[in-house]
């Protein structure tokens, strides 16, 4: 019984709630420093950031990315509505926002390029995102 009991934890390393099964740890689609301002206390806080079969999950630094470990945080994609630029509301020009359900989340790149390349990739999963809730509610 003890030992059911030990695979069934095992089996769900990696597996917590938030991630919906994605194994953030391996093959990331992008990865790297961004910095986050929080959702409750408006700090600016350095995270390393991990995109992911259309999530974006954040941890401490990367050697907190392993099968064992937990987020800091994920946002799920497929609810939302935008990724922009979002140096009118930083006064940063490598800074941008995801919009997802009434909710807006900020972040900081070290460069515009990054902030670029970001945008693009997390556009990229919404685009997918939006094609397959179509694709779903087609008759």
């Amino acid at each position: 019984m003890v030992l059911g009991g030990l695979l069934a934890s095992l089996s769900q390393i990696g597996k917590d709630p938030d991630t919906g099964g994605v194994e953030f740890w391996r093959d990331a689609a992008r990865a790297g420093w961004l910095t986050k301002r929080g959702d409750v206390i408006r700090t600016w806080r350095r995270r390393w950031f991990v995109l992911k079969d259309g999530k974006l999950f954040w941890f401490l630094d990367p050697s907190h990315v392993t099968p064992e470990s937990k987020t800091r945080g994920v946002i799920d994609l497929r609810y939302c509505l935008s990724s922009t630029s979002a140096c009118d509301k930083t006064g940063k020009e490598a800074s941008f926002e995801i919009t997802c359900m009434g909710e807006s989340h900020l972040f900081i790149c070290e460069t515009v390029a990054e902030k670029d390349a970001w945008l693009s990739s997390i556009g990229s999963c919404i685009a997918r995102a939006s094609r397959g809730a179509a694709d779903d509610h087609s008759f």
